[in-house]
């Protein structure tokens, strides 16, 4: 006979299953779904923000994340691993994360859209983003053409703009302009 599968874990056990298993899950609600490793144009373009935003940060108190990064929405409760996290000043961790390897005070999240993926994180996943209070921008990036879709907090209220393969991303939070064309740059084509 098998064991039934287990249906709620806490947010520490959530922290535990990932140190475990060696793999990366969301968790929302006491509920935890494995995540979809990416295609190498998914890992290729992250790489590509996470260098733009490197060279561009040089100079700041801001550090840009891999997706090795766990970010925790406390209004919310979702665990993630955005694609590219930025945070300014200081981390602040998750003390419910006895391993210390979450934060909850990301500027700025970068989230490479897949066919998989897309339609949460355009929606549902966005609106929990949209909860954290350190928050200022969230960058959608595109998988199937060259666009941008940007998301900035001013005051109560988000604003969508959109930036195509001519343009930049002006990210208004860290002082920085990030060149589309760059965003999706491939030296092997």
């Amino acid at each position: 006979m098998t064991q039934p599968v287990r249906q709620r874990f806490t947010f520490e056990e959530y922290v535990q299953l990932d140190e475990d298993t060696g793999y990366k899950h969301e968790y929302l609600n006491g509920v935890v779904w494995a995540m979809a490793g990416g295609s190498p144009d998914h890992a290729a373009i992250a790489g590509n923000v996470l260098t733009l935003l490197n060279n561009a940060l040089r100079d700041q108190r801001c550090r840009a994340f891999t997706s090795d990064l766990r970010v925790r929405i406390k209004a919310t409760g979702l665990g993630t691993y955005p694609d590219v996290s930025v945070v300014c000043d200081q981390l602040e961790l998750d003390p419910e994360d006895p391993k210390g390897h979450t934060v909850v005070n990301p500027r700025v999240l970068v989230e490479v859209l897949s066919p998989s993926t897309e339609e949460y994180d355009r929606g549902e996943k966005l609106e929990h983003y949209k909860t954290i209070p350190s928050l200022h921008e969230v960058m959608l990036v595109a998988h199937d053409r060259r666009q941008v879709e940007l998301w900035q907090r001013h005051g109560d209220k988000w604003v969508r703009s959109e930036a195509l393969e001519h343009d930049t991303v002006e990210l208004e939070s860290l002082g920085c302009r990030l060149s589309v064309a760059e965003i999706y740059r491939d030296p092997l084509t």
